[in-house]
This record gives C-alpha cells, sequence and structure tokens, in this order.
C-alpha cells in the first residue's frame, strides 16, 4: 500500500510540472503573439499633423537597404526594427516595386508592406506647356518622373528610333499635345514617349486628319505652323486671324517672314526688334530667309494654336504687326503699304521706350 501511494504521489507532482510547464509554454507563446501582433498591426506610421499627406519615392532597382534609408530620411516610422523584422518575415526584400507610395497616418507595418509587395502606388500628374526647346522638355519631364533627361534628350535626336513612330528630330516635338496626363512615376524614357505618341494618335483622329489635308497640310506642318502662331500671340481671339494670314502668305509663294522663327534660329527669345543682321542668320528655321514652312515646330503648340490653323479665318490680310500699344494685339493689314504704316508705328513705339534691340 505504501508503495503504490508512493507511486501516486510521484505521478501527481509530475502531473503538476506538466501542467505548470504547459502554462509557462502558453504564456511564452501569448507573449509571442502578442509581440508579433503588435508588430504586424500596431500602427507604426506617424505623420505630423502639418503635413496633409508624405510620399515615399522608390527608384528603379533599388535594393532593400536603400528602401530602409529612404523611410529613415522620410521619419515617419515610429519604430524601423519592427518594419524591418516584418519586412524580412513578409520575404519583402525580393519583392520591392518602385513606384510613387501614398503613406498614410496610422499605417500598420502590415498594411504597408502589403502596399509595397503589391506595387500599389499612387499616379502623377504630368504637365508641360510652354516649352520651346528640347532641353526644356526633358527638363521639366525628369522633374515629374523617374524618366532621365538625358536619355530622353537622346531619344528625342535618335532620328532612327522616331522613325517607328513617323518622326525625326526636327519634328520630334510635333508628337507632344500639352496637356494633363496620368502616369506612374517610374515611367522611364521610351514607355514615356510611347505614351505621348497614344496621345497623339488620340489627338490626331480621323476627323482632324482630314481637315488638315483639306487645307493641304500635313498633321506635323499643322503643328509647325501653329507653334509660330503660339509664339505670336497669347490672344486666343486673334489666333484664327493669324493663322488664316500665314496659309494665304504659304499659297501664294510668300515668304512668312515670322519674327518668332529668327528668335528660334538665334536661341534669344528676348529680341523685340528683328533687325536685319537677324534676318540674315543662316538657318533653314529663318522665315526670312528660307520660304515655307520651317523644317519642325519652334516650339510645343497649345491646343488652341493646333485649333486656329485647323480652323483658320478666311480672310484677304496677308499681313500683320503689333499694335503699338503694347496690348498683345495686333493690327492686320491687306497691302505692304499699310502694313508698313502699322510697323512704323510699332517700331517709333519702341523707339520711344528706349528698345533698340
Amino acid at each position: 500500500m505504501a508503495k503504490a501511494k508512493g507511486k501516486r504521489n510521484k505521478a501527481s507532482k509530475k502531473g503538476g510540472w506538466l501542467v505548470k510547464l504547459g502554462v509557462i509554454v502558453l504564456l511564452i507563446a501569448l507573449v509571442i503573439g502578442y509581440f508579433g501582433y503588435r508588430k504586424l498591426y500596431k500602427p507604426n506610421v506617424h505623420i505630423e499633423q502639418l503635413e496633409s499627406q508624405k510620399f515615399l519615392y522608390i527608384h528603379t532597382g533599388a535594393s532593400f537597404e536603400q528602401v530602409l534609408s529612404m523611410l529613415d530620411q522620410c521619419n515617419c516610422l515610429c519604430d524601423m526594427k519592427s518594419f524591418e523584422w516584418m519586412a524580412v518575415k513578409m520575404n519583402y526584400p525580393n519583392h520591392i516595386k518602385p513606384g510613387k507610395y501614398l503613406l498614410k497616418n496610422g499605417m500598420s507595418n502590415r498594411e504597408l508592406l502589403t502596399m509595397l509587395r503589391a506595387g500599389k502606388q499612387i499616379p502623377v500628374r504630368v504637365i508641360f506647356h510652354n516649352i520651346r526647346f528640347k532641353t526644356e522638355l526633358v527638363s521639366d519631364i525628369s522633374k515629374q518622373i523617374e524618366a532621365d533627361s538625358s536619355k530622353l534628350l537622346h531619344l528625342l535626336n535618335d532620328d532612327i528610333f522616331l522613325s517607328k513612330y513617323g518622326f525625326n528630330s526636327r519634328t520630334a516635338m510635333a508628337m507632344f499635345i500639352p496637356n494633363t496626363y496620368e502616369l506612374y512615376w517610374n515611367t522611364q524614357s521610351e514607355t514615356f514617349l510611347e505614351r505621348m505618341y497614344k496621345e497623339y494618335k488620340h489627338f490626331w483622329n480621323d476627323a482632324k486628319v482630314q481637315k488638315a489635308e483639306s487645307i493641304k497640310l500635313t498633321p506635323v506642318e499643322v503643328s509647325t505652323l501653329a507653334s509660330i502662331i503660339e509664339e505670336e500671340t497669347q490672344k486666343n481671339d486673334e489666333k484664327k486671324t493669324m493663322a488664316g494670314v500665314y496659309i494665304n502668305r504659304l499659297r501664294k509663294g510668300m515668304s512668312l517672314q515670322a519674327d518668332p522663327t529668327v528668335r528660334f534660329a538665334y536661341g534669344d527669345f528676348t529680341i523685340k526688334r528683328i533687325l536685319d543682321k537677324y534676318k540674315s542668320v543662316d538657318s533653314p528655321y529663318n522665315t526670312y530667309k528660307y520660304a515655307g514652312l520651317p523644317p519642325g515646330p519652334i516650339c510645343i503648340p497649345s491646343i488652341s494654336s493646333l485649333d486656329a490653323v485647323l480652323n483658320y479665318q478666311r480672310s484677304e490680310y496677308l499681313y500683320f504687326c503689333a499694335k503699338e500699344d503694347f496690348s498683345g494685339y495686333h493690327n492686320f493689314a491687306r497691302t505692304l503699304v499699310q502694313h508698313n504704316i502699322n510697323a512704323a508705328k510699332y517700331q517709333k513705339a519702341l523707339t520711344r521706350l528706349g528698345i533698340m534691340h
């Protein structure tokens, strides 16, 4: 009997230790689970109230260490170590996707990593206007998306590359239609140009192409003439009249003698007086020296200027000159005699203000 009682006591003690061990294991599991839960679901993104929103820009080819550095510089994570730990657990280092990501206040590590792993970036609104030179365009674009400015410029001067779109280095600027476009921030140069070509084809639908053909111009020639008008006036209500003047001159075989083309040839749009020394510059863009349209646009024309050419106002005007009141409007004339009178008034006004070149 004593032996049986001793065995029961030993079994009881053993069972007690097993229960205690089970409780300890359970407590450890609960603690681990609790901290794991906190790492997953506890808010870890903090955005200052003064900042309405914050963005994380992840460059193409960025490493995990670089992403961590970007987040550190962003100064928006409460606990960097927990994020790093969770990122490894979710295998994010092998699923890094470039882009522009919107960080929201109160996001947990799981929410942030799920967004980054899936590449759920937000689009950017790409805008360009008042662009004259390719260097201006690529500089403007590279500030809005990841596309490299030097590579984009190289492509815009590459006749072989541009030929697949039907353009060359002189006509390439005709492909761009000023507007607001939604693109992903990590868009590269080739993809950007592909998108611009699609927008170009969308703008130049069958109806517009037929309208261009009806005035004996190609879409590129329309863009070229529109670019001159864009530089001549900011007054939309006189663009159609101005377009009519130039079309009249083209049909009569007269030189366009457009001042903006001389400024473009010189690369100086601050010139006020187009003196003889400017008119003699040997450039295919100089419409005082060479008849017809220049070989390509001298700027990216606005849609209003493109529409002005396609819907030009028919008239007998062959000349125009800026008004002497510097209102930005122009005096139009049918004869050279009347034009010379208008031009003299404008030149006199320039002299009065001391503007000699």
